[in-house]
Formats: structure tokens, sequence, C-alpha cells
């Protein structure tokens, strides 16, 4: 940690945020197969909504909600929690997965990152994004940059106050955050703790 901590300092905007917010490092939570449901519920919600609804997705399962058991619900039920019907199909399809595929933490943390987004992005309803979240807080990955994610694209833009747009705004963050590694991970999540603290 003191390692990644003394890397990120050198860049100076980042080590200003630093003084604000405590660096947090990756930690493996395991059940990817259970994080993976969990992304699609909270995706496009705000935190608090998106813990209550994945509070009432568990209650529906007494807790969890084993593949077998998601694919014998009909939509409506599942939908009941406050899922849409094209949130209800992504969740079916991860439990299709789960069942048809290996989705150990044992087998997709054998993966390097580049092979763990390929093989979770096979999933329909599961993009890059879902499966970057995935790599950090499930399987712990500590170079991972999100550049898709709408709350480091404006922590960045606000940071380093970027003029672009478009396909240039995301060139300019991914050089950005090349200064980063092999800690971009740590970086996000400094990111992201400055902005919920704003």
């Amino acid at each position: 940690m003191d390692e990644a901590l003394q890397h990120l300092r050198k860049d100076s905007h980042l080590k200003t945020l630093l003084e604000q917010v405590p660096l947090r490092v990756p930690q493996q939570h395991p059940d990817v197969y259970l994080t993976l449901l969990r992304s699609i519920v909270e995706q496009q919600l705000s935190l608090k909504a998106a813990a209550t609804i994945w509070k009432r997705f568990l209650a529906l399962f007494d807790d969890y909600p084993k593949p077998e058991i998601i694919l014998e619900k009909e939509d409506e039920y599942i939908k009941s929690c406050g899922l849409s019907f094209q949130k209800v199909n992504y969740i079916k399809n991860i439990a299709q997965f789960a069942i048809s595929h290996d989705l150990s933490d044992a087998y997709v943390n054998s993966l390097n990152d580049h092979e763990a987004l390929a093989y979770l992005t096979q999933i329909k309803g599961v993009g890059r994004w879902t499966t970057e979240m995935i790599l950090m807080f499930s399987m712990g990955r500590q170079d991972v940059f999100p550049v898709d994610d709408l709350v480091i694209r404006k922590a960045m833009v606000s940071l380093y106050d970027v003029q672009s747009e478009k396909r240039a705004l995301i060139n300019d963050l991914e050089a950005l955050a090349e200064q980063w590694k092999p800690y971009r991970s740590y970086a996000c999540f400094v990111l992201w703790d400055w902005k919920d603290g704003k």
C-alpha cells in the first residue's frame, strides 16, 4: 500500500485528493457470480436505490439467488423487487451462463484481466464496465481503469480540467491514467471517494 501511495502521489492532482481521502486498497470479495448479479441490479441507480433493490432481490430468494432457482421463477416475480424487464433478462442470462460455464471464483480468478473481460462479456447484458467492476470489486485487481464510468469521467474532467469530448475525451483520460499504472484501480477508488465525499 505504501508503494501505491508513493506512486500515486507523483501525480500532483491525486496528491491533493489523497490529503482529503484515505487510500483504499482493492480487496477480494469472493463470489463472482453474486457480484455479477448485484452489478446488474445496481446499474444506473443511485447508491441508496441500488442498496434497497438489492436487498429486496435477495429476499425473493431466501438471501441466495441460486442459478437454477432464478431460471425457475417467472419474470414478473423477479421484476417485483423494482427491476426492469431488461434487467430481469440479464439476470437470467447470468444464471444460465453459471449453469453452462464455469463461474467459480477459482476459475475466473485464474484468468488475467483481458481474459476475464473476454470471458464475462460473452454474457448478454454484461458489458465492459460491468466486468471492470467485477475485476475491481470482486477479484481485487489493482490495475483496472473503467474509462466508461461516469463518476470517474466527471472527476477527471473536473480535476484535470479536460476540455475534449467524445472519443478524444476517452483518449485523453486513458493517457492521464497511464501515469497511475500499475495502480489504476487504487486511483479510481480515490476519485470515487472524493466525488462521494463532495
